[in-house]
C-alpha cells in the first residue's frame, strides 16, 4: 500500500485504496484473515481497505458508504484484531436502526470470530427477551442491538452494564438519528463510558449525523467510497414509460420473462406490498412480502425464505433496501421513489462486488418528474426497456383476475392467515394452479435480454 499521512484536521476525507490490496496488506491478525478467505473474501473492498488502516491506529472514524459496499467488515474487522489482543466480555457493541440488518450484522460477527470463539449475543424486538438475558449473562464479547432494546436492556436488566465498552459502532447512523431513535441514542450515550473508540456509519452525511459526529466522537477520520449518489458500473438501469393503469400487467410480464432470476420489486406501502405478493402467488410466481407490519417472526421467517431459494420474488418497501446483505439479479422500482439517495439504496442491492445484475423502473404519467430528478442527480440517461404492447396486454384479463382475488382474501381475512389441516397458521404462500396456467414460462435471464433502445 501506499504511504498513508494522517492531517490532523477533523473530518479530513481521506481515500488510501491502492489497486491490489489484500487483508494482510491491512496489518490484520492471520486468524482473521483465514477467517476473510473462508468466507470468499480474496480481497477488501474500497471501503474496508480504507478504514481499517485508521481503525487499527486507534481513530475515531466516520465511513461514508453505499449498501453492499462491505461496510460490516470495515468495523467488524478491526474490533475483532482488537478484542484478540485484549479479550474481555462486553468489548464493543453495534447499534443498529432495523432489526433484519441488526441479525446481519450479528451473523458476520460469528462469522469472523468463530475460528478464535468470539461469543456475540443480538438484542432487538420481536425476540424473547429473556433469552436475550440469558446471553448478556454469559458475558458475550460483542452485542448488536436496535436501539429501543438496548436502552430497555440497560434500565431493567439487572446486573447488565457496558461501563467496560471498548467500542461502539453507530451503523445507518443516518437512520438511528430519525425522530423515533434520537432521544434513545442519546440515553445510551450517558450510559457507555466516554473513554473508547467511536465509528460512525452512514449512507449519507446528514445534519443530524454532523452534529452527532461532533458530540461523540474525537478527532475523526472520515473515509469515503463515493462522495455522491452514484450506482455500480456493473448495474444495467433501464425504465419502463406506462399508463398507470396497466402497472401490474407490465410488472407481470417482466417477472414472466425473467423467471430464472431472483427479483426484489420495491413500493411505497406496507398494503401495496401484500397486494403485489398476492397478486403474483395467484398467477405462479414464488413470492414474498416483506414490510414493517409483519410481526418479527414472520419477517425472519420471510426473508429466511428468500436466501433459501424457498421464493425467489422479495416484494417489500424501503425497510427492506437498507442493510439486508444479499445479491439479486434483479430489482424492480414498482413505484418511483422520490428521491435518488432511496433510488440508489434500492438498485445497491443488485450488481454487487463486482457482478453484474439489471434494475428496472415502472415510470407512470404521475411519476415523471421523480425519475428526471433521479436521473440528474446520479448523472445518467436511463435507456427505454423495450417492449411490444400488444404482446404485454395479452396478460391484462389474468393479471385483473388475480387482482381481483387477492383483494378478495385480504378483505376476508388479510391476506396472509390460511390454515394448514393440522391446524396452524401459515403465511398465505399457496399458488392458486388455475391462474399459474394462464401465464407462458419463458423463464429468460435479463442477460439474455435483447438491446435497448437508446431514446
Amino acid at each position: 500500500m501506499e504511504d498513508l499521512k494522517i492531517s490532523e484536521e477533523e473530518g479530513k476525507i481521506h481515500n488510501i485504496f491502492a489497486e491490489g490490496t489484500t487483508f494482510k496488506d491491512l496489518a490484520l491478525r492471520e486468524e482473521l484473515i483465514e477467517a476473510c478467505d473462508k468466507l470468499g473474501w480474496s480481497t477488501p473492498t474500497h471501503i474496508q481497505a480504507e478504514s481499517i488502516p485508521h481503525a487499527l491506529e486507534g481513530r475515531d472514524m466516520i465511513g461514508l458508504a453505499q449498501t453492499g459496499s462491505g461496510k460490516t467488515g470495515a468495523f467488524a474487522l478491526p474490533i475483532l484484531h482488537a478484542l484478540l489482543e485484549n479479550p474481555q466480555p462486553f468489548f464493543a457493541c453495534v447499534i443498529a436502526p432495523i432489526r433484519e440488518l441488526a441479525a446481519q450484522i450479528s451473523k458476520h460477527f460469528e462469522a469472523l470470530g468463530s475460528i478464535v470463539g468470539v461469543k456475540c449475543a443480538t438484542l432487538m424486538g420481536g425476540l424473547s427477551k429473556m433469552d436475550e438475558t440469558i446471553a448478556l449473562g454469559k458475558r458475550p464479547h460483542i452485542i448488536v442491538a436496535t436501539p429501543g432494546r438496548l436502552l430497555d436492556h440497560l434500565s431493567n436488566t439487572k446486573g447488565f452494564s457496558l461501563r467496560t465498552l471498548k467500542y461502539l459502532v453507530l451503523d445507518e447512523a443516518d437512520k438511528l438519528l430519525n425522530a423515533d431513535f434520537e432521544k434513545v441514542i442519546k440515553e445510551i450515550l450517558e450510559e457507555i463510558p466516554r473513554d473508547r473508540k467511536t465509528y460512525l456509519f452512514s449512507a449519507t452525511m446528514t445534519e443530524k449525523v454532523g452534529k452527532l459526529k461532533r458530540a461523540c466522537l474525537k478527532n475523526p477520520v472520515k473515509v469515503e467510497a463515493s462522495s455522491k449518489y452514484s450506482t455500480n458500473d456493473t448495474l444495467k438501469q433501464e425504465f419502463l414509460f406506462i399508463p398507470a393503469k396497466y402497472k401490474d400487467v407490465y410488472l407481470v410480464y417482466l417477472l414472466n420473462e425473467m423467471r430464472e432470476n431472483t427479483s426484489m420489486i420495491f413500493t411505497r406501502t406496507c398494503e401495496s406490498t401484500r397486494l403485489i405478493a398476492l397478486i403474483l402467488r395467484n398467477l405462479g410466481f414464488r413470492a414474498i412480502p416483506l414490510h414493517g407490519q409483519m410481526t418479527e417472526p414472520k419477517r425472519l421467517g420471510a426473508l429466511n425464505k428468500f436466501k433459501g431459494s424457498q421464493c425467489n420474488i422479495l416484494v417489500c418497501t424501503d425497510v427492506g433496501s437498507r442493510g439486508l446483505d444479499m445479491q439479486v439479479d434483479l430489482v424492480i422500482n414498482y413505484d418511483i421513489p422520490q428521491n435518488s439517495k432511496d433510488y440508489c439504496h434500492r438498485v445497491g442491492r443488485t450488481a454487487r462486488a463486482g457482478r453484474s445484475g439489471m434494475a428496472l423502473s415502472l415510470v407512470n404519467q404521475y411519476e415523471v418528474e421523480w425519475f428526471r430528478h433521479i436521473e440528474d442527480r446520479i448523472e445518467k440517461k436511463l435507456n427505454i426497456y423495450p417492449t411490444e404492447a400488444a404482446e404485454v396486454l395479452l396478460l391484462a384479463d389474468s393479471v385483473t383476475d388475480s387482482k381481483r382475488k387477492a383483494l378478495t382474501d385480504i378483505k376476508e381475512n388479510g391476506g396472509s392467515r390460511k390454515r394448514r389441516r393440522n391446524g396452524e397458521e401459515e403465511d398465505g404462500e399457496e399458488i392458486d394452479t388455475h391462474f399459474a396456467g394462464t401465464l407462458k414460462k419463458k423463464g429468460k435471464s435479463f442477460k439474455k435480454s435483447s438491446k435497448s433502445k437508446r431514446r
